[in-house]
C-alpha cells in the first residue's frame, strides 16, 4: 500500500458551477476511487478559490460583503459535488483558517530566498482571469487566450523574481517528461518559459479582499500565490510534518488548459523558492464546448451541472464524460451522444448481459454460483486470458491518464463475455443435460461480471455496487483488486439475485419543429406551409381510395408500436401444450411478461437470449390465469412450425421497428 495524493484546482466562486466544474471533478473522483481499490491511502482535495479583485466588486455590486458572497457560492459547488456523491477527503476554502496561516508562512519562506523585492508595476490587468498579461497578449482591449477585459494598472507591488527560475524550469521539464501532460502541453509550457520569463507581480493595494502581505497588511497577496499554496495547506504545511511528508508532492494535479501557465510555471517556481519538493505530474484537460463554442456566461452557453445531474442518472453523466473524449481534448457535449452510449455500451452491453446471465443462472442452476471447474476448454482459456488482458490494459491506460482507454477496454471485454455465451450456448447445454459444462459456462461468465463490476467501479459506481449486490458482496473489501489476481474468486453456492435493470433506455432527443420553424425566414415557413398542404391532399385520396381497396392509411400502422425484445427467460405453461410463459426486455425499467403459443416450435431454452419483433402496445390479456403484456411476432414455415422475426446484437433492445 502507497500514499496517493491527487487534487483539482479550486474553483472560483464568482459564478455558479457548470459541466466544466463537474468534468474536472469527476475525472479525479474516477481516479481516487480507482486508486483506493488497489489499495492506496488516498487523499482527494478539491474546494474553492475565494479572494480577489473580481470577487470585492461584485460583492459591492450586490450590496453585501465579500464573506457572505463566496459563503453562498462556495455552498453551491458543496452542494454540486454532494449531488454527484464525489469521495474528496477535503473541500478547503481559501477562507479557511490554516490555509492563510500556510500562505503566511510560504511567502516568508520566499522572501528568506531572496525571490521577494518592492517596485512599481504598471501593466495591463485582467480582473475576470486575476492575470497579468503582455502588450502581445491583448487585443481590443481583451485578452486574446479568454476573452477578459484588461485594465492599465500602476501601483506599488512587491514581485516574485519568476525569471531566476526560467533554466530550472526547463530542466525540470526536461529531465520529467511525464510532469506535464498531454505532451502539446508540455510543449506549449516549455516554450513559453524559453521566451523569456518576467518577474512577477505579487501584490495589490487597490482593494483589501484577499490574505495581507506578511509584515506589510497594507498588500493584499495576489491571488495565485494564495489560491495555489492550497494545495500544501490541505496536507499539513509547516504544521503536520507527518502527514505533509506522507502525502506531499502530490501525485496529479488535474487542472483545465485555461490555468496551465499558474500551475505549471508559476507554482514550481514557488515552491523551488520555498525549498519544498515539486508535484509528480500536472494533467491538463481540454473544454466541453457547446455546439462547438466554448462556453462562457457572457455568451451564455454555459451547460448547469445541477441541470444535467437532474437529467441524467449520475452512472450515465459519469460514463458519458469519461469515454466520449480523451482527457486532453475538447469535446462538445451531446445529449444526443449521451443516449447513444447508454443504450448502445452501458445497456446493451453491460446490462444486457447481467440480465441474462443472472436469469439463466436462476432457471438452470438453482440460483446459486457453481463450484469451479479447472479450464481445459479452448472457449474458458480465451475468456479467462481476455480478462486478465482487460485488467492489465485497463491499470495502463489510468497510468497513461487515458480513461477514454480504459472504458474501450472495459467495453470490449464485456462483448467478449456476451459473444462467450454465444458460443457455448448454455440453454442447449442445458436441453441436452450436460450439467458439469453448464455449470462451468455459468461459472465463467458470473465470475467474468464480477470482474466487470470491478473494473466499472471508478467509472459506474452504483451499477458496479448494485451487481456485487447481487453476489451478496456489499462491503468495501468487495471492491478490492486483490481479487482480480487470480481468476475464480467468486464462492462457490453463493445465492443469486439479480440486480434488475441497470441502465433504462434513453428516449433520444427531438427537436421541435414548431420551435424551427419560429425562427425560420419567412420563405422557407411558406414552403413548409406548401409541403403541409400537399400531404393533406396525398393523405385525403389516400382514404378516398382505402375505403374501396382496404388499405390502411400511414397513420393506422403507426399505432402499432413494435419493438425489438430480448428474451430473458422461457417456460411452459402448465396445462397448456402450446404456451410457453416469457420474460422479455423490451427496453424499460422491468421486463415485461409474454404467454406466447410457441411451444410447439420452440423449446424454453432455445429462447433465452434471442433478440426478436414484439408489438408492445396491445391491451394486456389473461391467458391461464397469467397477465400478458406484449405479442411476440411469427410466421408459419413449410413445414407447419413456426419462425420467429430475430435481429442480431447490431440491433439495440427496445428499438423500434418502423
Amino acid at each position: 500500500m502507497s500514499n496517493f495524493y491527487l487534487t483539482t484546482p479550486i474553483y472560483y466562486v464568482n459564478g455558479a458551477p457548470h459541466i466544466g466544474h463537474a468534468y474536472t471533478t469527476i475525472i479525479a473522483d474516477a481516479f481516487a476511487r480507482y486508486r483506493r481499490q488497489k489499495g492506496d491511502e488516498v487523499f482527494f482535495l478539491t474546494g474553492t478559490d475565494e479572494h480577489g479583485l473580481k470577487i470585492q466588486r461584485a460583492a459591492e455590486d450586490r450590496g453585501i460583503s465579500p464573506q457572505q458572497m463566496v459563503d453562498e457560492n462556495s455552498a453551491r459547488f458543496r452542494e454540486l459535488f454532494e449531488q454527484l456523491r464525489l469521495t474528496h477527503d477535503r473541500f478547503i476554502r481559501t477562507t479557511d483558517a490554516d490555509h492563510k496561516k500556510t500562505v503566511a508562512e510560504m511567502v516568508a519562506r520566499m522572501k528568506a530566498s531572496g525571490d521577494i523585492y518592492l517596485d512599481k508595476y504598471e501593466g495591463w490587468y485582467a480582473a475576470a482571469d486575476e492575470a497579468y498579461y503582455d502588450e502581445s497578449e491583448i487585443a481590443d482591449g481583451k485578452a486574446v487566450a479568454t476573452g477578459a477585459s484588461v485594465e492599465w494598472v500602476e501601483e506599488e507591488s512587491y514581485f516574485f523574481k519568476l525569471s531566476k527560475y526560467a533554466e530550472p524550469l526547463l530542466e525540470w521539464y526536461r529531465s520529467n517528461p511525464n510532469a506535464i501532460t498531454p505532451s502539446g502541453r508540455r510543449n506549449e509550457v516549455a516554450s513559453f518559459v524559453e521566451g523569456g520569463l518576467r518577474d512577477l507581480s505579487i501584490s495589490r493595494t487597490t482593494f483589501s479582499w484577499g490574505i495581507p502581505m506578511p509584515e506589510h497588511p497594507e498588500h493584499v497577496l495576489y491571488v495565485w500565490v494564495d489560491a495555489l499554496t492550497n494545495y500544501i495547506t490541505a496536507v499539513g504545511a509547516f504544521d503536520d510534518t507527518e502527514r505533509f511528508e506522507a502525502f506531499w508532492p502530490a501525485d496529479i494535479h488535474f487542472i483545465g488548459k485555461d490555468i496551465l501557465r499558474f500551475h505549471a510555471v508559476y507554482w514550481p517556481a514557488f515552491l523551488m523558492s520555498a525549498g519544498l519538493e515539486l508535484p509528480k505530474q500536472i494533467v491538463a484537460h481540454g473544454w466541453w464546448t457547446n455546439d462547438g463554442i466554448k462556453m462562457s456566461k457572457s455568451l451564455g452557453n454555459v451547460i448547469d451541472a445541477f441541470e444535467l445531474a437532474e437529467r441524467y442518472d449520475l452512472d450515465v453523466l459519469r460514463y458519458y464524460l469519461l469515454r466520449e473524449i480523451p482527457i486532453g481534448n475538447d469535446g462538445n457535449f451531446s445529449d444526443a451522444r449521451v443516449v447513444e452510449r447508454n443504450n448502445a455500451e452501458l445497456a446493451d452491453n453491460i446490462g444486457n448481459l447481467v440480465n441474462r446471465t443472472f436469469a439463466m443462472a436462476g432457471k438452470f442452476i438453482g440460483g446459486s454460483v457453481p463450484a469451479p471447474r479447472d479450464i481445459t476448454e479452448s472457449e474458458d482459456v480465451a475468456l479467462r486470458d481476455a480478462a486478465y488482458a482487460a485488467r492489465d490494459a485497463i491499470d495502463k491506460a489510468f497510468e497513461d491518464r487515458e480513461l477514454h482507454r480504459a472504458l474501450e477496454h472495459l467495453m470490449a471485454f464485456s462483448s467478449e463475455v456476451n459473444n462467450y455465451i454465444q458460443r457455448t450456448q448454455p440453454w442447449a447445454l442445458n436441453k441436452a443435460g450436460n450439467t458439469e459444462r453448464l455449470e462451468q459456462t455459468l461459472y465463467n461468465a458470473l465470475e467474468s461480471i464480477r470482474w466487470i463490476a470491478l473494473l466499472a467501479a471508478p467509472f459506474t459506481p452504483d451499477a458496479s455496487r448494485k451487481i456485487l449486490a447481487g453476489f451478496g458482496q456489499t462491503t468495501e473489501a468487495h471492491l478490492s483488486f486483490d481479487t482480480l489476481k487470480t481468476w475464480a474468486n467468486l464462492p462457490a453456492g453463493t445465492p443469486l439475485e439479480a440486480p434488475g435493470v441497470l441502465f433504462e433506455k434513453l428516449e433520444a432527443p427531438v427537436e421541435e419543429e414548431e420551435n424551427s420553424e419560429k425562427s425560420a425566414p419567412q420563405d422557407q415557413k411558406s414552403a413548409k406551409k406548401a409541403k403541409k398542404d400537399e400531404k393533406k391532399v396525398e393523405k385525403s385520396k389516400k382514404s378516398d381510395d382505402s375505403e374501396s381497396t382496404g388499405l390502411i392509411e400511414f397513420g393506422d400502422f403507426t399505432k402499432v408500436e413494435i419493438r425489438v425484445g430480448e428474451v430473458l427467460t422461457a417456460e411452459k405453461v402448465e396445462g397448456a401444450d402450446k404456451l410457453l410463459k416469457l420474460s422479455a426486455n423490451v427496453g424499460e425499467e422491468t421486463p415485461r411478461t409474454i404467454v406466447a403459443g410457441i411451444a410447439k416450435s420452440f423449446a424454453p431454452e432455445e429462447l433465452v437470449g434471442l433478440r426478436v419483433a414484439m408489438v408492445t402496445n396491445l391491451k394486456p390479456a389473461k391467458l391461464f390465469g397469467i397477465k400478458s403484456e406484449a405479442m411476440i411476432l411469427a410466421a408459419k414455415t413449410t413445414d407447419g412450425k413456426l419462425a420467429l422475426a430475430r435481429y442480431d446484437e447490431r440491433v439495440e433492445v427496445g428499438t423500434r421497428i418502423s
